[in-house]
């Protein structure tokens, strides 16, 4: 399991998550912070063939300061993809003044958008429901000592 920078020392609770995942693969510009809604309608097929895998990438994301996924702290509320394989991923932060707002969303496109069979990525950062130690999943917790 890759450790966000700093190591275990840093373990705590998380004070703002930015990605520190390896580099964007080669070739791939990261794309800028979304800005606009976009509403797709999920669709069953797609969403059984590409759910599993986006989740998979969004778990290789780290908070910077402990070696916990952005997807096991709870930042991502809900993965959508519709039967042209565009995938839109809603995510929150812990802080709406979070400096990783402007960088976060951005390399979640990067890396949701070179899974293969994607055709297109939407971030959109949502404050509703707020974020809570609650959407921590159980081994985030058991990680961090919180159990």
């Amino acid at each position: 399991m890759p450790t966000a920078p700093g190591g275990a020392a840093n373990q705590g609770t998380p004070t703002c998550p930015a990605a520190s995942a390896p580099p964007a693969p080669t070739g791939v510009t990261p794309a800028p912070t979304p800005t606009t809604r976009v509403t797709l309608t999920s669709d069953p097929v797609a969403t059984l063939k590409l759910k599993p895998r986006v989740i998979e990438v969004l778990s290789e994301i780290f908070d910077p300061e402990i070696p916990v996924s952005i997807y096991e702290l709870g930042l991502i509320y809900d993965v959508i993809v519709d039967a042209n394989h565009a995938v839109k991923v809603e995510m929150t932060l812990t802080a709406p003044n979070c400096p990783a707002a402007q960088t976060l969303p951005s390399e979640v496109k990067t890396y949701v958008g070179v899974i293969d069979g994607v055709t297109e990525v939407h971030v959109e950062i949502v404050w509703d429901p707020p974020w809570s130690m609650d959407r921590m999943s159980e081994a985030a917790k058991l990680h961090l000592g919180m159990l």
